[in-house]
């Protein structure tokens, strides 16, 4: 009696210090977290962008045909499912280690009796008293889901990226029609100068500074048309598409929401997919330390065989052997010391990425805000200065053709109204990058 109940005390009191290695992972408390948004002035009817789909914060149905094409043809965001097709295999296989291995043999060959045989299934279980199935399953479930947010991750990226370009191309587009308008107005100034030049109410030096302006707009427009062609072909690419034109909308009819802000600081992170793959490769690496460590443990191994053996003419015996094996390292060169000691520096190494993505996401979804903020009041003062400088060209216009106004005047009126007007559409497509590097700063959204 004696012999069989100290064994079982001993493994009993293994098992016990063995409890550590099932201790299921949990979030490290971060103090700097509920910090991240001091400097954000907040408002209650601000809308979270985070809540919102990106077919609903992009309203412009164009776009949505491009995303939509993107997310269908694009070779990154594919390979992004594969891995997750990869993480799922991975994890498939950990769930079925829990099962016994099942083999079947057939042996037969010729001796001085005749023909002998043996058929014989055999099945082996390794017992996981120590965790290490259990914890190498988790770290499976972990890796399943890192990989899926970096398929989020890239999809989100790409969503961005794609919207960013097509809002690129209206910008370029209205900038065009702004220089082409402008090109109109200086062929009839340089008609009008050359008119009071016959009169004597001006020289050939205001009509040829005229020119010279309309030779400067003409270069521009030629950049500019260039520059919508590389964007087209850009685009193309991301789409994986052969280069080509694209239907698009003005960028005036573009609507977004007026408010926008992100809600409790933690719960505006929890969809940035960057920022969950950081934490699951933190899990990944909590219970992988917990795999290493299990090797200090003995292995059990429960193995059986069955079948029949004999030679032809004769009904041949059954065999049956049943086998517990247990194996405990005891001397491996320090091979397990040196794995765990590698496990917990690569969980440290994680924790600290983990900390370090949650900073440089409160860091830029701060920029984002703040950049939509300034460009939506950049906005308003730019309207305001368009009225004025409008009002100033239509003023020195008049003025010049009854001799109270030089030509210098018009010009100056004219180029400050066409800088102003290309400076305004650029502060409307900033606010609209500033939504887009918000969508992407705060996780994409909802799916």
């Amino acid at each position: 009696m004696k012999k069989i109940l100290i064994p079982f005390i001993l493994l009993t009191v293994v098992m016990m210090n063995s409890c550590a290695l099932y201790k299921e992972y949990e979030r490290p408390d971060i103090a700097f977290v509920d910090s991240l948004y001091n400097r954000i002035p907040t408002a209650d009817d601000y809308e979270s962008i985070a809540s919102l789909t990106w077919r609903e914060l992009f309203a412009d149905t164009l776009l949505h045909n491009l995303i939509e094409l993107g997310l269908e043809n694009n070779t990154n965001l594919e390979i992004a499912r594969l891995k997750v097709e990869q993480a799922e295999a991975t994890l498939r296989t950990s769930k079925l280690s829990f099962f016994p291995d099942i083999s079947f043999s057939a042996q037969a060959g010729i001796n001085q009796n005749g023909l002998s045989y043996s058929i014989s299934p055999t099945a082996s279980w390794e017992v996981d008293i120590f965790g290490r199935k259990h914890n190498t399953k988790e770290g499976a479930i972990a890796a399943l889901a890192s990989a899926e947010a970096y398929q989020q991750a890239v999809q989100t990226q790409l969503i961005a990226t794609i919207a960013d370009a097509y809002y690129t191309l209206l910008m370029l587009d209205e900038q065009l029609d702004i220089s082409k308008r402008t090109l109109n107005t200086w062929e009839e100034n340089i008609r009008t100068l050359s008119a009071l030049k016959r009169a004597g109410k001006t020289n050939e030096a205001a009509v040829l500074q005229a020119k010279a302006n309309k030779v400067n707009v003409e270069a521009s427009i030629l950049s500019l048309e260039k520059q919508i062609i590389e964007q087209e072909n850009s685009l193309s690419a991301l789409l994986g598409l052969v280069p080509q034109e694209f239907e698009r909308n003005a960028l005036s009819e573009q609507v977004f929401p007026d408010t926008l802000l992100m809600g409790l600081p933690l719960s505006s992170l929890v969809n940035r997919p960057d920022v969950r793959q950081a934490e699951y490769k933190l899990v990944e690496a909590f219970y992988a330390t917990n795999v290493a460590r299990s090797y200090f443990y003995p292995s059990i191994t429960l193995s059986g065989t069955a079948g029949w053996s004999g030679v032809s003419g004769n009904p041949g015996d059954f065999i049956f052997n049943a086998v517990g094996s247990l194996m405990q390292p005891i001397f491996n060169q320090g091979k397990i010391k040196a794995k765990v000691k590698i496990s917990e520096s690569q969980r440290q190494e994680a924790l600290l990425n983990f900390k370090q993505t949650l900073l440089d996401a409160g860091t830029e979804a701060n920029n984002a805000l703040i950049s939509w903020q300034t460009a939506r009041k950049r906005l308003d003062s730019d309207k305001l200065q368009i009225v004025y400088l409008k009002g100033a060209v239509m003023n020195t216009q008049l003025l010049m053709k009854n001799g109270q106004a030089d030509y210098l005047e018009v010009l100056t009126a004219q180029k400050n109204l066409l800088q102003a007007e290309l400076t305004g559409t650029n502060d409307k497509y900033l606010e609209i990058q500033s939504v887009i590097t918000l969508y992407h700063a705060l996780g994409g959204g909802l799916e």
